[in-house]
């Protein structure tokens, strides 16, 4: 659903947006410039395509972070794991959070009367569930017995509507975030652990202070480096609270202090909402009132 809107947006805004190409790497002139990308669409045709920059947009194992080399600048422990899937057939009846000892499990509704339901917690906790178990979807059961047994009663008169999904050991970690014709947003540029749930928000926010930068380098007159710098320096200081807090949450203290921590996430976040909605809205312009 959101891909589709996000992808509408595009469009309406002046994109060619191109569905089911896939990209396979980054062209790069003699003097190393990312000068477009090359790959091929749905039927195995080959494109390539030129682009003034190049930016990367495509999740945690980004092909165009590979092929430009962009270095890996901060890596953090990566034990966290997280598992989710949907379920439709109850009444939903807003947010949910379980707190439990090594563990966050919560109910997030969605649209068509579904809900993903997800747990987070220590990457052995989850693997050692796995090996007890005969499947993912018990596996998945267990651990939510364990943890939020009431959610998981709950969930027997749902009818689960996706198979169980899932990551091990998510990378805590910074890429460095532009370099010559090239510039990375989201996960390409920045992952961290699941159990904040704020990668979109971050996403979203990257998304902005890029698209500001570019902006700047190709129509202001601003030098290119100094506008994309700026970009990133903006993203390291934006996510640097959140990200603190997310490792500190992703390696699961006593209950007490995990919900401390909770707290100063939910501040982090009001904190960084109010900074944002503060900001210039890029395009728009500035009209002085007498």
């Amino acid at each position: 659903m959101l891909d589709a809107i996000v992808a509408n947006a595009a469009e309406r805004a002046g994109a060619d947006v191109r569905p089911g190409v896939t990209v396979t790497g980054v062209r790069r002139d003699r003097r190393g410039r990312a000068v477009g990308v090359y790959g091929h669409d749905h039927a195995g045709a080959p494109i390539d395509i030129g682009a003034r920059y190049v930016i990367g947009a495509d999740g945690l194992q980004s092909r165009v972070a590979r092929s430009v080399g962009a270095a890996i600048s901060e890596v953090r422990p990566a034990d966290g794991a997280t598992q989710y899937a949907y379920y439709a057939g109850i009444p939903w009846t807003g947010n949910e959070f379980f707190v439990g000892p090594r563990s966050l499990a919560g109910v997030f509704p969605t649209h068509g009367g579904q809900a993903c339901i997800w747990i987070c917690n220590p990457s052995a906790d989850a693997k050692a569930a796995r090996r007890r178990t005969a499947s993912r979807t018990e596996a998945f059961g267990e651990l939510l017995e364990r943890s939020a047994p009431a959610l998981a009663e709950r969930l027997r008169h749902a009818r689960r509507t996706s198979p169980v999904s899932g990551r091990l050991r998510m990378p805590n970690q910074l890429r460095q975030a532009f370099g010559p014709g090239w510039a990375l947003v989201g996960d390409a540029g920045y992952h961290r652990d699941a159990v904040t749930g704020y990668g979109i928000s971050d996403a979203f926010r990257d998304a902005e202070f890029l698209a500001v930068a570019l902006d700047q380098a190709l129509g202001s007159g601003a030098g290119e480096t100094a506008a994309l710098a700026l970009y990133q320096q903006q993203r390291d200081q934006a996510l640097r609270e959140i990200f603190e807090i997310t490792c500190r949450l992703a390696a699961y203290p006593a209950v007490p202090a995990f919900i401390e921590l909770q707290k100063q996430l939910s501040a982090a976040i009001d904190k960084q909402a109010a900074a944002l909605a503060a900001r210039p809205v890029p395009g728009e312009r500035l009209l002085a009132t007498a």
